[in-house]
């Protein structure tokens, strides 16, 4: 296929010639793959750079990379090699000497470990830079020793601050080493954030200040790029619809009690939440009618109202593929125990069968969804049957069927238990995005020259 790139694609392109270190903060659908792959191109053949690595989530790393340099004609004498499989299948894929090599992060520290001090690449780009935020992850250390030892770093996502802007630090040092936001953790820390501690808590937990976020906009705004899918795509249109649900007053006793107490009996068993994070967890189970238990890791159903509204929705839908996304394995048990015709993301060529509109119900969880699965072709339908905390999986969620080459409306449905943590999550995912908003229309102001010679 011959690549005609857009205006903002040509815009992302220059960008990453103009800057060896930078960040595309670009919305799923607008390109990045075949974008960066032709910077790479262009510099292999310039001879600027002899060997470049793409790490990627697994699933992408694996099917979204080779499948875009094998679309493209411009692409076509890239050579390319898969790092993947098991330690001898990795070495041989490292000796074919591709222009490319192509790994999943999860095998980034083995990588490291492997070349030290040899490393071969002169350019690293880092699909979903936003997956190296924790700054203590083997990933983040691992790709923190080589990266003096390359010349070029592109780091790409749609969700650079999925949770808070103390999330930039890490993604931001594996771009500048530390020159914009402190070469240290404690020095950003002591820049931009406050920091607070509680009786009950052995750890401080920081926060931004207020007033930080405008100069950490400014302070990484001339090697980040951001544009937004709204702003340059034609994309049909895109409905939220939140469908409350009521619990059964037994229900709703347990889940009192388990948010007041944090113990809650079950059938004879206990169950309790030793700390928020545990407690979160456990009434989000209880919103979705279920709790487990500890005696035998078997599981309480409590009641089915959200199944009862998920067949509420497949019924209204009167035959469109519907995509469902769950959090607990118990919420997959009884939803396919409920509709037969579900399928999930491990059934055979499932990709192809429901952009091709055989597949009426598939049921996905956000982490394993969430980046390199083009499935717009199939539905416009989205359920939530929970939702999850990650701003950036529910985002890269939705994505599967909001991105170019949709040509339906999307509706987006959120099923929520009515005076549940269910509300809040909602809350915090809808707070979370307009914080991001403020950090991406920040570095738009980069491209706003280049959009206005366009227009």
């Amino acid at each position: 296929m011959k690549f005609k790139p857009h205006p903002y694609q040509l815009a992302a392109i220059d960008w990453i010639h103009s800057h060896p270190a930078c960040g595309l903060f670009l919305d799923m659908g607008l390109g990045k793959t075949v974008t960066t792959l032709t910077v790479l191109k262009d510099l292999i053949y310039d001879l600027a750079v002899s060997k470049a690595l793409v790490i990627a989530p697994k699933r992408v790393a694996e099917e979204t990379w080779p499948a875009e340099l094998g679309k493209w004609d411009h692409l076509q004498d890239l050579t390319y090699s898969l790092v993947a499989g098991s330690r001898k299948d990795r070495l041989a894929a490292l000796d074919t000497g591709a222009d490319i090599d192509i790994i999943g992060r999860d095998n980034l520290t083995w990588l490291v470990d492997h070349y030290g001090k040899d490393w071969p690449y002169e350019a690293i780009v880092i699909d979903e830079l936003s997956s190296f935020k924790n700054h203590q992850s083997k990933r983040f250390k691992a790709l923190r020793k080589v990266r003096p030892l390359s010349s070029r770093v592109i780091g790409l996502t749609g969700t650079p601050a999925p949770n808070s802007y103390i999330d930039l630090w890490a993604q931001l040092y594996l771009l500048d080493r530390g020159k914009r936001l402190g070469k240290t953790i404690s020095i950003f820390r002591d820049t931009f954030c406050i920091g607070r501690r509680w009786p009950s808590m052995p750890v401080t937990l920081y926060e931004i200040r207020p007033g930080a976020e405008p100069e950490i906009d400014q302070q990484i705004s001339d090697i980040c790029i951001s544009m937004a899918a709204s702003d340059y795509l034609d994309l049909p249109d895109r409905a939220y619809i939140d469908l409350p649900v009521t619990l059964p007053d037994q229900a709703m006793r347990h889940y009192k009690a388990m948010a007041k107490d944090a113990v809650m009996a079950l059938g004879g068993e206990t169950i309790t939440a030793t700390n928020a994070a545990v407690l979160s967890g456990k009434l989000l189970q209880l919103a979705n009618g279920f709790a487990y238990t500890e005696a035998d890791a078997g599981q309480q159903i409590l009641h089915d109202e959200k199944i009862k509204a998920l067949e509420e929705l497949i019924e209204a839908a009167q035959g469109e593929p519907v995509l469902v996304f769950y959090q607990f394995k118990s919420d997959l048990d009884r939803i396919q125990h409920r509709f037969e015709e579900a399928k999930t993301i491990d059934d055979d060529n499932i990709m192809a069968r429901w952009n091709a509109g055989q597949v009426p119900l598939l049921l996905l969880h956000p982490q394993s969804a969430g980046h390199g699965l083009n499935l717009q072709q199939g539905g416009r339908i989205i359920v939530w049957f929970g939702l999850p905390w990650s701003l950036e999986y529910y985002q890269q969620a939705n994505a599967r069927l909001y991105r170019q080459g949709q040509e339906k409306p999307v509706r987006i449905y959120h099923i929520i238990a009515k005076d549940t943590i269910d509300e809040r999550v909602l809350a915090a995912l809808t707070g979370k995005d307009e914080r991001q908003q403020a950090l991406l229309d920040a570095v738009k102001a980069e491209v706003k020259a280049l959009k206005s010679a366009e227009d």
